[in-house]
């Protein structure tokens, strides 16, 4: 496959999943052709967060960060749209925006390309918690409204979209972000044995991360999620994010919980590899647990991703302690779907391959 004319794509990511799938996907934009503007929104600014996603996966630099840090969601979502715009209007043309996922950023740089009658690529389009309380939720119907390629993960992804009428512009790739796992969960075994992250032994500790605003921000869910952690006959290990960090102040945290920095990507896949189970409230969390192998427990009531939790492979629990203690006794009882993997092609050939034909025809 050769691109028959030069086209130029610019492709906002601001959070830690976006690095993820960036990583993926832009090697191969590269390969056939395609010159790339990687431009950084700042939303997820700690280095933790950020920074060590490209020095490990080896993402080039973004062209720019625009650094707005962390706000509300209206302030944030406005002025990454003010930076963004200014700066593709200075150094554009561009025959595409790419975003990822359901973030504040996403958003933003859907509504910029669409301001700016850029046409845009959605990658994880169609993914839906039908929970209009989530930000994401809405994030992530506003960005497919206003795209032209809607790379969809899963079927139920697409009759998301074909309820909502934008079945013309579906394409079903599989989900990004399964290469990606695929891909660094190689690479991890040689970054850094485990016993180099943590002292705990492989199977012998659950890993837990909770950052989402609907339990962090609420100080009865949060305490309902540690009081069910300390009911546990393991300990749990829990690297913290700084809005979790922030909200610990007024709850009591059991004896059993290890909270440790921020990890890596890489040390990440490590630390889900060896657990005994996932808890957590993190969307590409639960996915890289499902597809390594590792039951989740969600401390959500919903899920975007319904196929994980075929055969008890992952459960929701929400926030209430007996249903997370409950969930954590429950073994899986059939073998795995085969959720986000296109066995024909790999999701990146497929997403390339669609732009191109687009554009060059």
């Amino acid at each position: 496959m050769i691109a028959t004319r030069n086209m130029h794509v610019c492709t906002l990511v601001g959070a830690r999943p976006q690095f993820v799938k960036a990583a993926a996907l832009s090697p191969k934009l590269k390969e056939f052709g395609i010159k790339e503007t990687l431009v950084h929104s700042g939303q997820h600014y700690d280095s933790t967060l950020s920074q060590v996603f490209f020095d490990e996966l080896a993402i080039p630099a973004p062209q720019i960060n625009l650094e707005v840090g962390s706000s509300s969601h209206a302030k944030q979502t406005g002025d990454i749209m003010v930076r963004f715009e200014q700066y593709i209007n200075g150094t554009g043309p561009y025959d595409i925006v790419i975003v990822y996922g359901d973030t504040n950023t996403t958003l933003a740089g859907a509504l910029v390309a669409s301001k700016c009658n850029i046409p845009l690529a959605h990658i994880e389009a169609g993914m839906r918690s039908h929970n209009w309380n989530m930000p994401e939720e809405i994030n992530r119907i506003l960005t497919d409204r206003v795209s032209q390629w809607l790379f969809a993960p899963t079927e139920t992804a697409v009759e998301n979209l074909k309820r909502e009428g934008l079945q013309d512009y579906i394409h079903l790739v599989g989900d990004v972000m399964f290469d990606a796992t695929q891909l660094f969960s190689q690479h991890a075994k040689d970054h850094k044995p485990l016993k180099s992250i943590t002292h705990y032994e492989p199977n012998k500790y659950y890993l837990a991360t909770v950052h989402r605003a609907s339990n962090t921000d609420n100080r009865e869910n949060l305490q309902n999620i540690f009081d069910a952690f300390g009911q546990l006959s393991l300990p749990v290990s829990l690297p913290i994010h700084p809005r979790t960090e922030s909200a610990l102040t007024n709850i009591k945290v059991p004896k059993n919980v290890d909270i440790i920095d921020p990890v890596s990507y890489l040390e990440m896949l490590t630390l889900i590899s060896n657990a005994k189970r996932i808890l957590t409230d993190s969307g590409g969390l639960q996915k890289e647990a499902y597809w390594l192998g590792i039951p989740c427990v969600i401390l959500r009531e919903e899920t975007e991703y319904p196929e994980i939790c075929h055969n008890s492979w992952s459960i929701c629990a929400g926030s209430n302690p007996k249903s997370i203690v409950d969930a954590i006794t429950k073994d899986p009882n059939g073998p795995q779907t085969n959720f986000g993997h296109r066995p024909d092609e790999s999701p990146v050939d497929m997403i390339v391959s669609a732009l191109m034909t687009s554009s060059n025809g």
